[in-house]
């Protein structure tokens, strides 16, 4: 073990210490600063470091094998070298001065390491979203995912917005053998056409006003990693013939230079577009939709997928917690009644920013109807018959009643749906029937407090 001197308690002897604080390696035998009042006397001190006003107190101590002066005076470090123990060595000066510019510099890359770990954890957590769930169609757009992200295939992943389709291509870069190397991502509907050029390929300096530098394109960037393609049905004709090239050829050519460029990138791109329709309309070049139509992927929008409603709403639940720092802890089974009836056309998206929204609102550790958008809060009452005439009517307030005994029998059960069939006089069977019809999760009332009148 280093037994250490430190003379100078200021900026950079409080530095020398947080670095040797907690190093088996190194044992401080005091540190001396003709301040009594230095940034690192009361650092010495919390960590029962000794501490003098008098240097020759601990420099001439037998045991120092460094003494360390960070005071920058010629005077003190020839009183130092003149009462050194034999065997210590002494560093100062420049030395010292290397070392504290040594550790600024590793304070700065630890600074750096926990803003990487940060934005690595955020990224997780955004691709956390991506949930199977129960539902057919999304269990097969996860066995294609793992089926196509080992390979370098061009992807396609098709869908509305706001159903996942980044946090799908997120999930096969995650699985592919590119893990570790860049996945950019680029909107092609926030780009005008030469600007993109410009973004994706490069430029050379002159190339164009304003171009006073070489800039290096997002294609070059992601050599050896994978670019994801937003909204490529809005990308410009012009430059979907310079995006075949590259997924043909792996050139690219930045704007402005005669030599072109090979970059190896994987491509995934999403689109919420009819590409066919677009195709008809000259508006999407067919060679780059067959060369695209290799592998596609197509999520169902959330109305197609009601029965992992619940898992999903639980989910954003628990982040519209954490983002807003405030405890939720469910959702009434009204409230979950009445997310399930919604068609949702905002898909995922707009399923987020109703919880958040409602974990906002809700007073108690519930959120209920009347935390929910107004569009999405039932009616009060049943009304009388409507212009389609008095069948219709009729109809729909039998289907109104059905619905609404199936949710009250549910309640009184807490869930258990052969307490409810049982007590509705009807078959396990006809009430799951019903279960269905009404598109209603018996899971939202296993927690549910029976309300008393």
């Amino acid at each position: 073990m280093t037994k250490v001197v430190i003379v100078g308690a200021g900026k950079g002897g409080r530095a020398l210490m947080e670095m040797f604080v907690g190093d088996a390696t190194v044992s401080i035998l005091g540190v001396a600063d003709v301040n009594p009042w230095a940034p690192g006397i009361e650092f010495a001190r919390r960590f029962n470091i000794p501490v003098t006003t008098d240097l020759r107190e601990f420099v001439t101590d037998p045991r120092a094998d460094l003494i360390i002066d960070v005071t920058g005076s010629p005077d003190v470090h020839q009183t130092i070298l003149r009462s050194k123990p034999p065997g210590a060595e002494v560093m100062g000066g420049l030395s010292a001065r290397f070392m504290w510019d040594l550790m600024a510099e590793r304070k700065r890359s630890e600074e750096l390491e926990d803003r990487y770990s940060l934005v690595v954890r955020e990224l997780q957590a955004q691709e956390g979203d991506f949930i199977i769930g129960q539902n057919p169609k999304m269990r097969e757009v996860a066995e294609l995912v793992a089926r196509v992200a080992p390979a370098p295939t061009t992807v396609l992943v098709r869908g509305e917005s706001g159903t996942g389709k980044e946090l799908v291509a997120r999930a096969i870069h995650r699985l592919s053998s590119l893990r570790d190397k860049p996945l950019l991502t680029v909107n092609c509907t926030a780009l005008t056409p030469s600007l993109m050029e410009s973004e994706l390929f490069g430029h050379r300096r002159g190339a164009f006003t304003g171009a006073i530098a070489d800039k290096v394109g997002l294609f070059e960037k992601a050599d050896g990693g994978t670019m994801f393609l937003d909204e490529i049905g809005d990308m410009p004709l012009e430059m979907q013939g310079k995006l075949l090239r590259v997924l043909q050829a792996g050139e690219i050519k930045p704007v402005g230079d005669v030599a072109t460029r090979r970059v190896r990138v994987r491509v995934i791109a999403a689109t919420n577009r009819d590409l066919e329709s677009a195709m008809q309309r000259a508006e999407f070049r067919e060679d780059l939709f067959y060369r695209f139509n290799a592998f596609i992927i197509t999520l169902p929008g959330l109305r197609e997928r009601v029965e992992d409603l619940p898992v999903l709403a639980y989910h954003f639940l628990r982040k519209a917690e954490a983002k807003v720092n405030k405890k939720v802890e469910r959702i009434s089974a009204e409230a979950l009644d009445l997310l399930n009836r919604y068609p949702w056309p905002g898909n995922l998206r707009e399923l987020e920013n109703i919880i958040e929204r409602a974990v906002v609102l809700a007073p108690e550790r519930s959120i209920e109807p009347e935390h929910l958008p107004l569009h999405l809060q039932e009616p009060r009452g049943l009304s009388g018959p409507s212009e389609d005439g008095l069948l219709a009517g009729k109809e729909r307030l039998v289907r109104e009643f059905e619905r609404q005994a199936v949710l009250r029998l549910l309640r009184e059960s807490r869930g258990n749906v052969s307490a409810a069939a049982k007590k509705a006089k009807i078959t396990r069977r006809n009430f799951h029937r019903l279960l269905l019809k009404y598109r209603i999760s018996p899971g939202g009332f296993r927690y549910e407090t029976v309300k008393s009148h």
